[in-house]
């Protein structure tokens, strides 16, 4: 049965605003907090059960393919029990996944933790579903990059402590020294040895699963409005009247493809920044904190996006500068070289541009998702679930990054964002303007014959 206590977003009360507002950002706080540990996940699984480069970023591909998956599903979910039963579907859905991880360590199967993985996902799939769109059409639409920038502090502000604290709670201060003697085991020892690292994650993984099913039970009973996305009135209404599908959206389907791309660039600075470090041979104890170096740029970048838009930037050229920023700082990894020392660290100042493409990456996904969505009316929720969908991209570019590490090295892998950086800056510059696949038609302007040749009609 369709959910009818639905209301225009329009119609909200600033108060009932606010408070969207606020649930709507712990929603993003949740998403950062399970999606960024996958960074310290990668290299510990890559220990734990001794994997290559590609093997190990299939924690990432587990993680994202759910998106590609799950998405447009998710949708057709939300239309038929509303955003508030189906964000604790999501809740319930990542809690199992977490659950998952418990005999997936008492095994050390690798393919089960996996699949935990691709459940979380699953999960996420249906809370980004709701929530993206959600917080795009909960207001002006020139000021939805500047809500989205918000959202996205709350995402990568967890993001910077949640590999933090999951680093804490399952590395100890001698660990550096274990991964040192692993090398040099065998047999009993070696698998006792392992055993007992892997299954340090189910003590925070059983913790997680338990307050994600709360989180489901507190959304779905908080004061969150479902809000209509059926609605379309005047122009839009006029414009989509011979739309019977969101394929006759060009600007909708090549943003689609822009955050496939976008994802995969910005999962790729932060997941491959630990291995990237550590192939400097700094220890894993400090390499760790390099991708909340990532996320704190990152919200740098959210903040002025914040004070900025729309008063003194608007958002299409806050996304035309974070794109050609994004190719010069691939750039910069792949050539600049010489050890720096700073914040502590001494490293090649290559690392510190991965650093960087945290900021050229902030406004991205902002910039992004007012443009696809413009003027979708009926199909903003579908439009949103493929927007999702893009978010496979997190699945595909990280295995590829690990197959040129794998072969090259992990410096000239970074090769594979400068390309994605390239349809970026396209989509920033021209692909968001494009209404339709061909060109239109224009009527023939008729012109007397005097005009067109300079003399009388004879």
């Amino acid at each position: 049965m369709k959910n009818t206590d639905r209301v225009d977003p329009g119609q909200l009360s600033r108060r009932d605003t606010f408070i969207s507002i606020l649930i709507i950002g712990m929603l993003f706080f949740i998403f950062g907090f399970v999606t960024w540990v996958n960074a310290i996940l990668i290299p510990y699984f890559k220990i734990a059960c001794e994997l290559t480069n590609f093997q190990s970023y299939l924690v990432a591909f587990a993680f994202y393919i759910s998106y590609f998956i799950m998405s447009v599903p998710s949708s057709y979910l939300l239309k038929v029990v509303g955003f508030k039963k189906g964000i604790m579907m999501g809740f319930w859905t990542m809690a199992l996944g977490a659950a998952i991880f418990i005999p997936a360590a008492f095994t050390r199967t690798y393919e089960v933790f996996l699949l935990g993985l691709f459940t979380i996902g699953l999960g996420l799939a249906v809370l980004q579903t709701a929530a993206n769109p959600y917080i795009t059409i909960l207001g002006p639409k020139e000021s939805a990059a500047q809500r989205i920038s918000i959202m996205g502090i709350c995402n990568k502000g967890a993001g910077i402590i949640a590999p933090l604290i999951f680093a804490a709670v399952i590395l100890k201060p001698t660990d550096s020294t274990l991964f040192a003697q692993l090398q040099h085991m065998t047999g009993a020892v070696k698998e006792a040895a392992l055993d007992e690292l892997i299954r340090r994650v189910i003590t925070p993984y059983s913790i997680v699963a338990i307050v994600l099913f709360f989180l489901g039970l507190l959304v779905r009973y908080s004061p969150l409005p479902d809000i209509d996305t059926e609605k379309e009135e005047g122009d839009v209404a006029v414009a989509n009247a011979g739309k019977k599908n969101i394929f006759g959206f060009p600007h909708l389907i090549l943003g689609a493809v822009a955050i496939f791309l976008h994802v995969g660039t910005q999962v790729v600075a932060i997941d491959t920044i630990i291995g990237y470090a550590t192939s400097m041979h700094i220890p894993l104890m400090e390499a760790k904190t390099f991708p909340s170096y990532t996320l704190f740029v990152t919200i740098c970048g959210y903040l002025l996006g914040i004070v900025t838009i729309p008063k003194l930037l608007s958002q299409v050229n806050a996304l035309r500068i974070c794109t050609l920023l994004g190719a010069l700082f691939t750039i910069g990894i792949i050539y600049m070289r010489g050890e720096v020392r700073l914040l502590g660290h001494t490293v090649d100042m290559s690392i510190w541009f991965v650093v960087l493409l945290g900021f050229a990456n902030s406004l991205v996904w902002a910039g992004i998702w007012p443009l696809a969505l413009d003027g979708l009316g009926r199909f903003t929720k579908l439009g949103g679930s493929l927007m999702i969908m893009g978010l496979s991209g997190n699945a595909m570019l990280p295995p590829l990054y690990g197959y040129f590490a794998d072969h090259y090295d992990v410096r000239h892998a970074y090769w594979v964002l400068f390309p994605c950086y390239l349809y970026l800056i396209f989509y920033a510059f021209y692909g968001h303007k494009i209404r339709h696949w061909t060109p239109v038609a224009r009527p023939l302007k008729v012109y007397p014959e005097k005009e067109l040749h300079g003399t009388e009609k004879v």
